[in-house]
């Protein structure tokens, strides 16, 4: 196991993930294991574990009112969202009066903080109702989405993902060809 020195950093470097934008996320579970559901003829059908992803997704914009959420899909072993950040004390020339608010707008209100209290939110429902064998894996993929061909796009991909399933890079099946 990598120490942290060595430990491959996954975001842009140089990059501020707190500033306003749209971000395309996936977020898998370790091993690819299916905890959400599965597939039947090109829809998912979510497990115990999947409806609680989905209800916690959508409540991302009830603990960060800075993030809005748009497309998203939950997938038998992973979850593929875009998430947009908009933050109304970016670009206010008073820092003064918004020291404070821009330290937590800073590292409160950034992507990866989003995506760890959604992860945390969902491991902890697990362990209160009997699903402790549920983990997620470390980190999780981003791509900052930069024009509308891009957005669009990405939408597409997330939802035809189902349908695509059998040729998905994220089934489990697909790593044995």
């Amino acid at each position: 196991m990598p120490n942290a020195k060595n430990r491959k950093l996954n975001r842009l470097k140089g990059y501020d993930y707190s500033q306003n934008g749209w971000y395309f996320v996936t977020i898998c579970t370790k091993d690819r294991e299916y905890f959400f559901g599965e597939i039947i003829n090109g829809e998912i059908r979510l497990s115990k574990i999947g409806k609680t992803a989905q209800k916690f997704w959508r409540e991302i914009t009830a603990h960060f009112p800075d993030v809005k959420l748009d497309e998203f899909i939950i997938m038998p072993n992973h979850i593929h969202g875009i998430i947009i950040i908009e933050n109304p004390t970016v670009g206010n020339k008073n820092f003064c009066s918004l020291r404070k608010v821009a330290w937590q707008t800073k590292w409160a209100r950034s992507l990866s903080s989003v995506i760890r209290g959604f992860k945390i939110g969902v491991k902890k429902w697990c362990c209160e109702n009997n699903h402790e064998y549920f983990v997620w894996q470390k980190s999780f993929y981003d791509h900052i989405i930069r024009n509308e061909k891009s957005l669009n796009k990405i939408r597409n991909y997330i939802y035809y993902n189902p349908a695509r399933w059998e040729l998905d890079r994220n089934n489990p099946e697909n790593l044995l060809m």
